[in-house]
C-alpha cells in the first residue's frame, strides 16, 4: 500500500465495474472502504478481494433513492471508522433506450432518481461529516453523456448532465471550507452497464469504439486511477472539475 489515501473512502456502486475497481484502489492507497450497493453478494465479493489483498473494508446495502438508505450509509462510515474523507458516487443506471417521444414515464423516473438523485441526496449527506472531519474530497460518476447528446437516451443524458451541474454547483459552495468537489465522465468502459448495451445493440457499440480515437473499451482501473487521483493531495486545487476519460472519444 501507498498510503496515499490514508483515511476513510465511501464508495457507492461498488458491486461491480467502476466502482469495485475504486473501491480496491482506494484499499490499496491505505483508505479504509465502505463498500455501498443494492447488490449484496457483488457488494460482499468487493469486501472479500479487498480483505484478501490485505486491506480493510465492510459492505453496507443501501438504495441510494432511499433517503432513509443514504442517511444510514454515512452514519455506517462513522459508526465503523470514525468519519468520512472521501466520497465516489458511482451507483447508477442506464434505463432503456427510446426516442424522447416515447420514453416511459417509469423510466425516466428511475434513471433520474438513481442517477442525479442519488447523487444529490449523497453529497447532502456526505458533506456534513466531510467538514466535521475538517474537509474531504467527493467525486461523482458522469459521463460522456454528461458532455453531448445521444440518440434514445434522454433520461440517462439528462441526468449526467445533470451529475456536473450538482458538481459545480457544490464546489462553488463548499471548496472554500476544504471539501472539493469533482465528477469523472467515463466514455466506454468494460462494465456489466457496458456489456448488456453491446449484447442488445453491438452494431452501435462496434460503431461507438470505432468512433474512439483509442480504438479499444476503457478499463474500470482507469477509471479508478482518475477518481482516486481527484481525490489525492495531488489534486488539490482541482475542484468543480469533470474530468474526461474516454479514450478521445469527445475530442472529434
Amino acid at each position: 500500500m501507498t498510503g496515499t489515501h490514508d483515511g476513510v473512502a465511501l464508495v457507492t456502486g461498488a458491486s461491480s465495474g467502476i466502482g469495485r475497481a475504486t473501491a480496491k484502489r482506494f484499499a490499496e492507497e491505505g483508505a479504509q472502504v465502505v463498500v455501498v450497493d443494492v447488490d449484496v453478494d457483488g457488494g460482499r465479493e468487493t469486501v472479500a478481494d479487498i480483505e484478501a489483498a490485505g486491506g480493510e473494508a465492510t459492505f453496507v446495502e443501501a438504495d441510494i433513492t432511499d433517503e432513509a438508505d443514504v442517511e444510514e450509509m454515512v452514519a455506517a462510515a462513522v459508526d465503523s471508522y470514525g468519519g468520512l474523507d472521501y466520497a465516489f458516487n458511482n451507483a447508477g443506471v442506464e434505463g432503456t433506450e427510446a426516442s424522447a417521444s416515447e420514453q416511459p414515464m417509469s423510466n425516466w423516473e428511475q434513471v433520474i432518481d438513481t442517477n442525479l438523485k442519488g447523487v444529490f441526496m449523497s453529497m447532502r449527506e456526505e458533506i456534513p461529516v466531510l467538514l466535521e472531519n475538517g474537509g474531504g474530497a467527493i467525486v461523482n460518476t458522469a459521463s460522456v453523456a454528461g458532455l453531448r447528446g445521444f440518440r434514445n437516451l434522454s433520461p440517462y443524458v439528462a441526468s449526467k448532465h445533470g451529475v456536473l451541474g450538482l458538481t459545480k454547483t457544490a464546489a462553488v459552495e463548499f471548496s472554500a471550507d476544504g471539501v472539493r468537489v469533482n465528477a469523472v465522465c467515463p466514455g466506454v468502459i468494460e462494465t456489466p452497464m457496458v456489456a448488456r448495451s453491446r449484447e442488445a445493440n453491438p452494431e452501435t457499440m462496434e460503431a461507438t469504439i470505432a468512433a474512439t480515437p483509442a480504438n479499444r473499451l476503457g478499463q474500470p482501473e482507469e477509471i479508478a486511477a482518475a477518481a482516486t487521483w481527484l481525490c489525492s493531495d495531488d489534486a488539490s486545487f482541482v475542484t468543480g472539475e469533470s474530468l474526461v476519460v474516454d479514450g478521445g472519444f469527445t475530442v472529434g
